[in-house]
């Protein structure tokens, strides 16, 4: 890793701006699968796993984090290469954000519960979860997460 990676301003308010606006983009996409998920199991009251669900809600969330991404970029580029860059887009971000998001809930509630005070909560720690690395990603890399 070069020095410049290493000798980031973590103080410049434009680019905490930005990685503000892609970790937004982030969590409206993750949130969609995941609550979606834990909605659905909830409501059906399909018998499966605790741990089974999170996992799945972690999987949807990635899902239509990337269909999200992949239909805002198609205004502007054609649609496989629109898919491609959301496919490339920081896994690492997502999936902090979601494991973030699916352990907020599981501590408070104490399983895959929706219920209407935890879901500001688990909003928040999402967003701030992966929001530093969406920043250093910024600074140091110049590339967004989303």
């Amino acid at each position: 890793m070069s020095t410049m990676t290493l000798n980031i301003s973590w103080k410049v308010r434009s680019t905490w701006t930005q990685a503000s606006k892609n970790t937004l983009w982030c969590l409206l996409g993750c949130s969609i699968g995941d609550f979606g998920t834990i909605y659905f199991f909830q409501t059906t009251k399909i018998a499966f796993p605790m741990l089974g669900i999170m996992l799945l809600a972690i999987i949807n969330g990635l899902i239509t984090s990337i269909m999200l991404e992949t239909f805002i970029l198609s205004r502007q580029m054609a649609l496989n290469l629109a898919f491609k860059t959301a496919i490339g887009m920081s896994l690492i971000s997502m999936i902090s954000m979601e494991v973030a998001m699916n352990v907020t809930d599981i501590f408070l509630t104490g399983g895959a519960m929706l219920v209407w005070w935890v879901i500001p909560i688990m909003l928040i720690v999402g967003f701030l979860t992966p929001l530093p690395y969406n920043y250093w990603r910024l600074q140091a890399l110049n590339k967004a997460c989303h």
